[in-house]
């Protein structure tokens, strides 16, 4: 039977017993919303852990944007019942007073990670992240915390968090899930009308039509391709595209420059306009 926790000391209390015998321990952090993309991540958490924790908190400080807060998807009765159905263990939902009983006002900086991209595009954003990735690790004290490549900038972000606070939990990028029509899953989706629903895929089409470009064209031609395609379709505008060392995130000018090259990519669809993060790989 899945517990449902509040506060820090319940949850604490429930793992030190689990600890005790010597289970091992996965985490999903998550700001609820849940979907088939998280149900994969805590289905591979119980697959690999004898304890699951799920945790669902809606972070206020990685909002550069209040209005971004205030729209965003709130479903706890849904969430709860799609972490029973998957197996998970506990779910963590607690208060902001409990993540952050007074303000946090420590400043994480790891650049280049957080600062490029979503870095300079949100500020504040990655700074929010670690603070509440920080906690949540300390927190749960994880074996193994789970995490999705949709938000593959963030990945890297705390992987350099992980080392910084010392923590010996394994972070586990795991593959984005999409939809049929090969949008990658988002909470935001269910904010997009039917009408941004049918433009939206075009994100992961282009995306996946300039793999096969990039072999015959320079970096600068298929980032060019892709802003334009994309820009041409009505209700859809790139916020940013760039192609970067998947290892440092840094641009590149050439393919030959690294090994691991990745297109990452944010567009701004519909009248909101609603955010919609995605990325392709082009070598490694």
């Amino acid at each position: 039977m899945m517990k449902v926790f509040e506060t820090n000391v319940d949850l604490q209390n429930a793992l030190f017993e689990a600890r005790k015998q010597g289970k091992s321990v996965g985490l999903v952090p998550t700001m609820g919303a849940l979907h088939e993309g998280h149900a994969s991540l805590i289905r591979r958490s119980v697959k690999e852990n004898d304890v699951t924790v799920v945790s669902i908190f809606l972070n206020p400080t990685q909002f550069n944007d209040a209005n971004d807060l205030a729209r965003y998807p709130r479903t706890p009765k849904s969430d709860y019942a799609l972490c029973e159905d998957c197996g998970a263990d506990f779910v963590f939902a607690p208060t902001v007073s409990d993540i952050y009983p007074t303000p946090d006002t420590r400043h994480f900086d790891f650049p280049p990670q957080t600062t490029v991209m979503e870095g300079a595009y949100r500020p504040g954003h990655f700074n929010g992240v670690c603070q509440v990735v920080s906690r949540l690790f300390y927190i749960v004290e994880p074996t193994r915390a789970y995490f999705g490549e949709k938000d593959w900038q963030q990945i890297a972000v705390i992987r350099r968090l992980a080392s910084f606070i010392n923590s010996p939990a394994q972070i586990v990028a795991c593959p984005v899930v999409r939809e049929h029509d090969g949008l990658a899953m988002s909470s935001r989706n269910r904010l997009l009308t039917p009408e941004e629903c049918a433009i939206a895929p075009n994100i992961a089409r282009v995306l996946t039509e300039s793999v096969d470009f990039a072999q015959t064209h320079t970096v600068e031609e298929t980032h060019d391709k892709v802003v334009n395609e994309l820009n041409s379709i009505d209700g859809l505008q790139v916020e940013y595209f760039q192609i970067v060392n998947g290892h440092t995130l840094l641009d590149v000018g050439s393919w030959e420059e690294s090994d691991y090259i990745v297109g990452c990519i944010t567009v701004n669809c519909g009248k909101t306009p609603i955010r919609l993060i995605d990325h392709v790989k082009y070598k490694g």
